[in-house]
């Protein structure tokens, strides 16, 4: 197996991760780093695709290693965004939960004794 098969299952593994943790985890925060963690997946793709594409005795195409710095940069400044959103409706309601409490499932239990 050849370094940049290596490094498209490894990031093919990433991709699957973030996904994963994007659907089934409910916690603003945890989607947040699952987002992230996808991401870190794209990125290590367009980095491998960067380095295949590149000629021979060259160390990568210079264009896609830019695109990846500012995409870099901005999943960091989008991951701030988040998190600050995040502690802002913790301030707000107490709860880092998007849902409302109204909106709670009720439990059988707790409609007889209404």
């Amino acid at each position: 197996m050849n370094t940049p098969t290596l490094l498209g299952l490894c990031a093919a593994v990433l991709i699957g991760l973030g996904l994963y943790g994007l659907i089934v985890n409910p916690h603003p925060l945890r989607k947040i780093m699952a987002f992230n963690v996808m991401g870190n997946g794209i990125f290590l793709v367009a980095a491998v695709i960067a380095r295949r594409g590149a000629g021979a005795g060259m160390g990568g195409d210079p264009v896609p290693q830019a695109l990846l710095i500012t995409a870099l940069v901005v999943a960091f400044a989008a991951s701030a965004l988040g998190v600050a959103l995040v502690l802002r409706l913790f301030e707000e309601t107490g709860s880092a939960s998007l849902t409302a409490p109204e909106a709670a499932p009720r439990t059988p239990a707790a409609e007889s004794e209404v």
